[in-house]
């Protein structure tokens, strides 16, 4: 079922499907970024495909191994015809951003919010693009293939590091009886 899929998106958009392959019966078609929104919301919204949920939103960063380092990867899944397919979108350093999907799956909210946080894609046209899983004030992206490792200066550390331990037996954030007592503390 997915290869014919596959076909029906080069149908539809023969200029803009760069490749389709299939990896252990998982089907791929890597797409131009630049009308990505359109094709997947042709999947969603036709009614022989019906790809109705975004089961992921990623992105791989292939620092010089290809000649656009990064990739936005899309996995779809059709509830109705028992089928998934992966689409591919790649972006470039240069210009690191594409259109956002919220509109289609609100579900891609939070995985284009992480994606934005950890590799610094920019996704146009999202309602609330900001941080996820750092704090507002981090710098850099963690899971760009050029993030340090480690510092010249030591760990790094974020500003607003709070040890909860402490935090917690200096404010009395808690009350210990005899019975109750909390190990460690």
């Amino acid at each position: 079922m997915s290869m014919q899929d596959a076909e029906k998106i080069r149908e539809a958009f023969p200029q803009h499907v760069l490749e389709i392959t299939e990896a252990l019966g998982q089907v791929s078609v890597s797409v131009d970024r630049s009308v990505a929104h359109e094709i997947l919301a042709f999947l969603h919204d036709s009614m022989e495909l019906r790809f109705d949920m975004l089961v992921a939103l990623t992105a791989v960063d292939y620092a010089d191994k290809k000649p656009v380092r990064f990739e936005v990867v899309y996995q779809l899944l059709s509830t109705t015809r028992c089928g998934s397919i992966r689409i591919k979108a790649p972006v470039p350093e240069d210009d690191c951003s594409i259109a956002t999907v919220t509109d289609i799956w609100k579900g891609a909210n939070w995985f284009e919010r992480e994606c934005y946080d950890m590799f610094g894609i920019t996704f146009t046209g999202h309602p609330e693009l900001r941080r996820i899983l750092m704090p507002e004030d981090w710098q850099g992206h963690p899971l760009r293939k050029d993030y340090p490792l480690q510092s010249d200066l030591g760990p790094l550390e974020w500003q607003g590091f709070i040890d909860v331990k402490e935090h917690a037996i200096k404010n009395n954030a808690f009350e210990v009886d005899e019975c109750h007592r909390i190990s460690g503390v």
